[in-house]
């Protein structure tokens, strides 16, 4: 079986390396490979991307190595890569933007196409933090629609999406199906024996959506200490408006994800108190390290949190974040039963083995029809 999966528009491999993913990202097409899938990649990026062919596990690599103007990359990548598309079995997209191009491709070669995304970018661009206008919203959700009905997969990451989808049209209701996002569970798993250097952290862009400010808001008045990782376009203004809270915050920038699993078993609780997310990695990372996690009552985190089983969840208030982590902090016991169960829920739900067993029966299917 070939496959192509398709970036996000003007995505590269090097994109990925700079934030911190890209570990995360190919884990599963490392593990589709080693069960014979042969896996491609087509980037946006330049002919920097071929420099991690190495740590690709034979996963191919279909970039803009000759730095074609972009605008004409797009219009014809369906031809600059003909060898591998005109053979490739599926086609897959990683999220809804730039699939426009990926429709392109799939509807010139004659071949399935599984429209995968792992959040609705049209609830992201209408969010109350959006600048997006009126006429980019309705532009997203007719490039949603038509993803929707010319796909012969649909893959979300969440039942909320799933049905969202189902919403707008019955049409779409049957090939929609539910592929979480997974978790390597044998690299973020508990280390027991690691000093707890941390009560709390967070790991995510620092964006309103993320509700940064007032998580800051509420860790204020308390006597604990902080791990801030991430960047994003509010760092720099909180950063000078808190600073380290008098040796309070620590903050570090993106770090590679393999890292990740020694930061979260240094720390007593992961928050994520955000106003919205998809399905959100850092906190299945985190509960797959058997952190007690404090999730906002959100979409996106309440249907993963089940309050006071395998996980905290509170309101978006800085006083219901500052109340949940002084609960936490103090009560070692309910600390030690949520990690728990919140290892227990990530190894059940969201093993990468898991995953990559829905994902290759969902391309067998998509091949036959």
């Amino acid at each position: 079986m070939n496959l192509v999966l398709f970036f996000t528009r003007d995505l590269s491999l090097n994109d990925w390396d700079l934030i911190g993913i890209f570990d995360r990202e190919v884990a599963i097409y490392k593990r589709l490979c080693d069960l014979g899938v042969s896996v491609s990649f087509v980037t946006y990026g330049g002919s920097d991307d071929l420099k991690y062919q190495s740590r690709l596990n034979g996963i191919k690599i279909l970039c803009n190595k000759w730095n074609i103007k972009n605008t004409i990359y797009h219009k014809y990548l369906h031809l600059i890569h003909w060898k591998y598309l005109m053979n490739c079995d599926i086609i897959k997209t990683n999220q809804t933007n730039g699939s426009d191009i990926e429709l392109a491709t799939a509807q010139f070669w004659k071949k399935p196409i599984l429209g995968r995304m792992g959040y609705m970018w049209s609830d992201f661009v209408a969010s109350p933090f959006s600048t997006a206008s009126e006429e980019t919203i309705l532009k997203v959700i007719t490039m949603e629609n038509k993803l929707f009905n010319l796909s012969t997969k649909i893959i979300v990451t969440t039942d909320d999406m799933s049905n969202s989808i189902k919403r707008r049209s019955h049409s779409f209701a049957d090939k929609t199906i539910v592929i979480p996002n997974y978790v390597e569970t044998d690299s973020f798993m508990p280390d027991p024996v690691v000093p707890k250097d941390y009560d709390i952290i967070f790991i995510g862009r620092i964006s309103p959506q993320k509700n940064i400010t007032t998580l800051f808001r509420a860790i204020r008045s308390l006597d604990i200490k902080a791990l801030i990782i991430g960047d994003g376009e509010l760092r720099e203004d909180l950063q000078s408006q808190y600073g380290d809270l008098n040796g309070k915050i620590i903050w570090k920038s993106n770090i590679p994800n393999y890292d990740l699993p020694s930061y979260l078993n240094r720390s007593r609780i992961f928050i994520l108190p955000s106003l919205y997310e998809g399905h959100p990695k850092a906190l299945i990372e985190a509960m797959s390290c058997g952190l007690a996690v404090i999730g906002a009552n959100s979409p996106g985190i309440n249907n993963v949190i089940m309050h006071n089983s395998n996980g905290y969840l509170c309101e978006t208030d800085s006083e219901s974040i500052s109340s949940a982590i002084m609960e936490l902090l103090g009560d070692n016991s309910l600390c030690n039963k949520l990690g728990q169960n919140a290892r227990k829920y990530a190894v059940n739900n969201f093993s990468i083995d898991k995953i990559v067993d829905i994902e290759l029966s969902v391309y067998k299917e998509s091949i036959k029809q």
